[in-house]
């Protein structure tokens, strides 16, 4: 067992920590500003190879392990959790090829992503979030293809992207329910992508609805058999959940930073701030429980860097480490007083920010389901 960063991560997390210190945190505030999603940004993370992470190194991957693959997410979510969701929604939407697609898929859509492109991860549903298994999307089969239709909303990436990664139920002769993982492309007839929403946080990032009208898909983009898309779609989740978690950390260690920062300038009563004790005590609790969330997420990655993902250890991870984001977001706020409200300072938008972490993928009531689940069974 050994809680210490390597030379290569501690490196790799060097340069993440460089990159956004000069090419993000100065520009995170004007495209939250204007809700725009800042290409050159991304086209700069792929030029360092901070992006793509999911993708194996045989397919224009890194070829980092996970743990590194979590600091990275840390570092940019510090300096922009829009930005970074974007840059993890191409890992979302990665981990069900990676499930259950064959090497053609991989090698066909992965490259998409290697040369650049975008993709998106369809799961949710206008009346079916928590919910998965109350989707109303269908696909029928057709001869080689399959007719899609339905609507996905809150896609991330969903007006940039190249391809969907897409659950729905397929309906059979005898009308039983299944559910099938299919790859769309954007440019299928019958793919309709939504207005971008306006959202509290996140500004920079994209997020649409999407809609499938007797889309036709070819057979030979379904990943796995028929009857197997609910489990590839959770097992990428179990995938995916760690590194919200990740994103959730860097959120809380910039608000942290910020607060820390903060309290040695702030003077009142003739002395900085950080003199006195409630302020030193909600430091305190701040710093423990970072580092608490840290040891969890960077937990439940070892287990996915094993090839083991862990549903527990993944839960624990995302809703400790976001509840901790939306509490150190909160006491940033309280800590700066007046000036925590205010857009200039960098607090107001980790505290905006903060709140998605405890609701995408799974929200955290939802985890402490899947937790009491684990934990009651024989």
């Amino acid at each position: 067992m050994d809680f210490l960063l390597d030379e290569d991560q501690l490196a790799i997390k060097k340069m993440a920590r460089d990159f956004v210190n000069e090419e993000i945190i100065p520009y995170a505030r004007e495209y939250d500003e204007k809700e725009e999603f800042p290409f050159e940004i991304h086209n700069k993370l792929r030029e360092f190879g901070l992006y793509n992470f999911a993708l194996p190194e045989k397919f224009g991957g890194p070829g980092i392990d996970k743990i590194s693959h979590a600091v990275i997410v840390e570092e940019l979510a510090r300096g922009c959790a829009g930005i970074t969701t974007s840059v993890e929604a191409n890992s979302l939407a990665s981990y069900p090829i990676l499930v259950g697609g064959t090497e053609e898929q991989k090698k066909k859509y992965f490259g998409i992503l290697a040369d650049g492109g975008y993709s998106a991860f369809a799961l949710t549903e206008p009346s079916a979030g928590s919910d998965v298994a109350g989707m109303k999307t269908t696909v029928e089969r057709a001869g080689d293809e399959y007719i899609l239709n339905g609507e996905k909303c809150f896609i991330t990436n969903a007006s940039y992207a190249n391809y969907y990664t897409v659950l729905a139920k397929l309906k059979d002769a005898e009308g039983s329910n299944k559910f099938v993982a299919l790859i769309v492309d954007r440019d299928s007839e019958g793919v309709n992508v939504g207005p971008h929403e306006k959202k509290m946080g996140l500004r920079s990032s994209n997020t649409a609805s999407v809609t499938f009208d007797e889309v036709r898909v070819p057979a030979a983009n379904r990943l796995g058999e028929e009857g197997e898309g609910f489990r590839i779609f959770m097992k990428a989740l179990s995938y995916a959940r760690p590194m919200v978690g990740a994103q959730a950390l860097g959120i809380a260690q910039g608000a942290y930073e910020e607060s820390i920062n903060y309290a040695k300038e702030r003077k009142q009563f003739g002395k900085p701030i950080a003199n006195f004790q409630a302020i030193q005590f909600m430091l305190a609790d701040m710093a423990m429980q970072i580092e608490a969330s840290r040891l969890l997420v960077h937990k439940s990655v070892w287990y996915v860097q094993q090839g083991k993902p862990n549903i527990q250890a993944s839960s624990f991870a995302k809703c400790y480490a976001s509840d901790t984001a939306m509490k150190v977001a909160t006491d940033a706020v309280q800590i700066h007083g007046g000036y925590g409200f205010i857009r200039e300072y960098a607090v107001e938008k980790y505290f905006r920010d903060a709140k998605i972490m405890q609701i995408y993928e799974g929200t955290n009531q939802i985890q402490r389901v899947v937790i009491a689940k684990d934990i009651l069974a024989d």
